[in-house]
């Protein structure tokens, strides 16, 4: 059986599909592994915030459309940039290992703090979320955006135009880039990304072959927090550039569930958690959220999709 992975062309994209593509191989099932590199419309354009091009969403719509014409047999990608409304004809056939998930502060200086860091330094990210929660914990950071790939944003701070970047800590490390890390941020000052640090494999729902191939690459721990991150993502209604963050661990037989719904300017921010088993992953998501919504997480998220 040949397997055709469409990928993004950008060098931890390649890492990412190199690295699923391993995984199959090592599979009885497979006897091929072909790379199906496409440039996205997320890509492409970087003289404009995701926010107002169409978000995440555009850097696997292209992948989606190889795979629904027959061009692809799955698409590889970074659960962080993985709508929660997948289309009624695709599916996450699997889910590898997360890796780490933290947010990396990226710092001159080698400043390993956001304590550390000077009053008012120019930090670049374009991650509402992360803006959001850096300027609750230190209100004088200017945040900056900064798009591009990872090597292209380690320029811009190496070139000055910045006292530090928030970069994921898994991509840094998958490139081979992790001595660039002065600092991890806690989850505590800076919750991670619904599914951030993990790989998901993308499938055609009606192709069972394919499904049956992914399901001996899956890793379960990884699919239950992944699930109940992305189903507190769901219930909130948020897309991939909310200011919302989750994060879901299994500690002592137990899974412990996390959010944060915060204003980008970071004057308001609502956390929330939940424990509870760990094959009940969906239905913590919806008592995070359902606890959120209590809080005024809804009304928060729909004043900030207006005002965008």
């Amino acid at each position: 059986m040949l397997v055709r992975i469409a990928t993004r062309k950008s060098e931890l994209a390649l890492w990412q599909a190199r690295h699923v593509a391993e995984k199959l191989q090592a599979l009885d099932l497979i006897d091929d592994v072909q790379l199906v590199p496409l440039s996205t419309r997320g890509d492409e354009i970087l003289d404009r915030s995701l926010q107002k091009i169409g978000g995440k969403g555009l850097f696997i719509k292209e992948l989606e459309v190889a795979m629904l014409e027959d061009r692809a047999d799955v698409a590889v990608h970074s659960m962080k940039d993985v709508p929660w409304d997948l289309p009624d004809n695709m599916c996450i056939g699997a889910v590898l290992q997360r890796a780490d998930p933290a947010d990396a502060l990226v710092a001159r200086d080698e400043i390993d703090t956001l304590a550390a860091l000077p009053q008012g330094a120019r930090i670049g990210t374009s991650s509402l979320r992360r803006q959001a929660q850096l300027r609750h914990v230190r209100p004088d950071l200017v945040i900056e955006p900064v798009r591009g790939n990872v090597e292209t944003r380690l320029r811009k701070l190496d070139e000055g135009r910045f006292h530090a970047v928030i970069l994921a800590a898994a991509g840094l490390k998958r490139l081979g880039m992790g001595e660039r890390i002065t600092g991890i941020l806690d989850a505590d000052d800076c919750l991670p990304a619904v599914g951030q640090g993990a790989i998901g494999i993308e499938c055609r729902a009606d192709r069972d072959e394919v499904r049956e191939v992914l399901s001996a690459v899956e890793h379960i721990g990884t699919r239950r927090c992944i699930d109940a991150e992305r189903s507190f993502a769901e219930r909130l209604k948020a897309s991939c550039e909310s200011p919302l963050a989750a994060y879901a661990e299994l500690r002592d037989g137990e899974m412990y569930l996390r959010g944060v719904v915060a204003n980008p300017d970071g004057s308001q921010l609502l956390r929330s958690s939940v424990r509870g088993g760990q094959a009940d992953g969906v239905r913590l998501g919806h008592d995070l959220a359902h606890d959120m919504t209590a809080k005024g997480a809804l009304e928060l998220l729909e004043k900030i999709s207006g005002s965008q």
